[in-house]
């Protein structure tokens, strides 16, 4: 990244920065979203800004969104890092505050865009798809009712760390193969809850199924673009409390996310106990039917 965005003003990388006093920084009070563009336009920028402003209000930090505003900064932002299409990163830190916790409201946030190049995924994730390990770093309880997409992403990271060991102590196994992996997070009571960085959603009987918010999960915009798109299909759908005993008998099972979009799962992991075949390795027709929808709508 050459140029990121600083309150509103294109920054070069090594000058951007924001003050040690920044309760985001000290006690990881602020929230973000990522997303990413199509033909060079900002895809369901209205939700994510509609998320993220909703959830600062519950935190007390005044954030302010305009939306034509928003898109004018990324625009230029995708144009100063010489990029046609981008993967965005758009922060509201709380801003300055005391030495100590507070029960003020932050006035003044800090708000930071990034924008890097688009990851390019193996040639086959949509159709051989990835590998989901089951971990046992249990998702934690949100910080409130439902859980914000905040810069304390501790959990995550320890998840990550586990699956990370876990490659390493399976070594070069024929298992690991080629195909990428993701961690799959269950609550502390056994209940299916997401992976590291998406949601998770199972198909059974022809019926698509997806852990419920109660288990502590981020309500994913692209999860819930998924289910809307399953209901125009005429696919039944059913949020609720699953075991992985349930995943493991699935016809399809798949993974959301705002950056990769809607990827099958054709590999189980369940460490030091075996592996599940999917959907004979390759991606299923209700997955293939609502990745196509996707990214029509995406591209649109």
């Amino acid at each position: 990244m050459n140029y990121i965005g600083v309150n509103g003003v294109p920054t070069p990388s090594a000058e951007a920065v924001i003050s040690v006093m920044d309760h985001g920084f000290m006690y990881g009070m602020g929230l973000f979203e990522t997303f990413r563009t199509y033909g060079g336009k900002t895809f369901l920028l209205e939700r994510h800004i509609d998320r993220l402003q909703n959830s600062c209000a519950l935190l007390g930090i005044r954030f302010d969104a305009d939306l034509t505003r928003i898109s004018s900064e990324i625009t230029e932002l995708l144009r100063l890092n010489g990029l046609d299409e981008g993967y965005i990163r758009y922060t509201v830190s709380a801003g300055e505050g005391p030495l100590g916790l507070t029960d003020s409201d932050y006035m003044k946030p800090t708000v930071i865009i990034y924008v890097k190049p688009l990851p390019e995924p193996p040639a086959d994730l949509y159709t051989k798809g990835k590998q989901l390990w089951r971990l046992n770093t249990c998702r934690n309880t949100p910080e409130g009712e439902v859980r914000f997409k905040s810069l304390h992403y501790m959990n995550n990271i320890l998840a990550k760390r586990e699956l990370a060991m876990l490659e390493r102590e399976v070594g070069n196994a024929s298992l690991l193969g080629g195909a990428p992996r993701e961690g799959l997070q269950l609550t502390t009571e056994g209940w299916l809850a997401e992976g590291i960085v998406s949601n998770l959603f199972f198909v059974a009987n022809g019926k698509l199924y997806t852990p419920e918010i109660g288990t502590g999960i981020l309500p994913g915009i692209t999860r819930a673009v998924a289910l809307e798109l399953a209901g125009e299909a005429g696919l039944e759908r059913e949020e609720g409390l699953y075991i992985w005993d349930e995943l493991v008998l699935a016809d399809e099972v798949f993974l959301t996310n705002s950056i990769q979009e809607i990827v099958p799962v054709t590999m189980l992991v369940e460490p030091g106990r075996g592996h599940y075949i999917v959907s004979d390795g390759r991606i299923g027709p209700v997955t293939q039917k609502l990745l196509d929808k996707y990214r029509a709508k995406g591209m649109k």
